[in-house]
């Protein structure tokens, strides 16, 4: 039985990332400050940031057998991913293009082929018993039957929850961690106000973080709620941020870490990861998480 610290569940894309210096307007031909491709996706790049923290990461997940696909698995197993529960079709790799504004926010178009594509029978899980488990709601049918497999084995579990879809909505109550995003919380909730969606979602998850972008981060548990206000960061791109965050928080969860440092390493390889352009090329390592911490130590403390 090969032993993995954390196995992230879900999609995985190739980006396409143009640095703009305005948003176009309709019609417009314009040229972009800078360019570069890479992978992207929830569930793959939460598996590079464990690496990054110095674990060993599983991603279980679509890649087509296309060109990007091919990209994709060699960039993975470059960054020590293991792909041995990786699917390969002929649907096509999903694709997202994005452009990013001066301001740091951006623009995204993806292209995913049908979800569910990878089904119960295509995945051998058998031989991979993770310290946890992060899935990220897509790929419902497989992620539920390694759920399963996660319950009888005692494996905690994570959900990113990035938006309302219904492999979000499956796994709100079943993990051990919920951790969402302003979006998901006001669309499952209904509620604008986040400390009030918070205390709603908490009735489903008895672990729950909101990501709040630069307004940092609030939680609740068992024992106790905070907010951690955002690193103050010069933002250049967004794109990634918050799986990046997700596969931090899974690997010092898989550490052993406290609650307090968990939340703080996630949440500065998140706000790290906003100073460059892209999704995975601009994951933080651990050295540089501990070097910033250090940095901003006063103010954390």
């Amino acid at each position: 039985m090969k032993s993995i610290d954390v196995v992230c569940v879900g999609a995985s894309s190739y980006d396409l990332t143009f640095e703009l210096d305005h948003h176009p307007e309709p019609d417009e031909k314009t040229t972009a400050m800078s360019f570069c491709a890479g992978g992207g996706g929830p569930a793959a790049t939460a598996a590079v940031a464990v690496v990054k923290m110095g674990q060993s990461a599983a991603f279980c997940g679509y890649i087509g057998n296309d060109y990007y696909g091919q990209c994709q698995i060699e960039e993975l197993s470059s960054a020590s991913v293991n792909t041995s529960l990786v699917v390969r079709g002929n649907s096509q790799t999903p694709i997202s293009t994005i452009w990013v504004k001066p301001n740091g926010e951006r623009s995204l178009v993806n292209f995913r082929p049908p979800s569910n594509i990878v089904s119960v029978k295509s995945v051998d899980f058998s031989n991979i018993h993770p310290k946890i488990i992060l899935f990220d709601g897509h790929e419902p049918s497989v992620s539920i039957a390694i759920w399963e497999y996660a319950s009888q084995h005692g494996i905690p579990t994570i959900l990113d929850a990035g938006s309302v879809h219904f492999g979000t909505k499956l796994f709100i109550d079943k993990v051990d961690y919920l951790i969402c995003s302003r979006k998901f919380a006001t669309q499952f909730t209904g509620m604008n106000n986040p400390e009030k969606a918070l205390e709603k979602l908490s009735q489903h998850n008895k672990n729950t973080i909101m990501t709040l972008g630069p307004d940092g981060l609030i939680w609740k548990t068992t024992s106790g709620n905070g907010h951690l206000p955002a690193f103050s960061v010069r933002v250049k791109d967004t794109t990634g941020a918050g799986d990046i965050f997700h596969g931090v928080f899974a690997a010092c969860i898989a550490l052993g870490k406290d609650w307090n440092n968990t939340l703080k390493y996630a949440s500065a390889a998140a706000a790290l990861s906003c100073t460059k352009i892209g999704a995975r090329s601009a994951i933080p390592t651990l050295t540089k998480i501990e070097q910033f911490l250090e940095n901003n130590n006063e103010r954390f403390n």
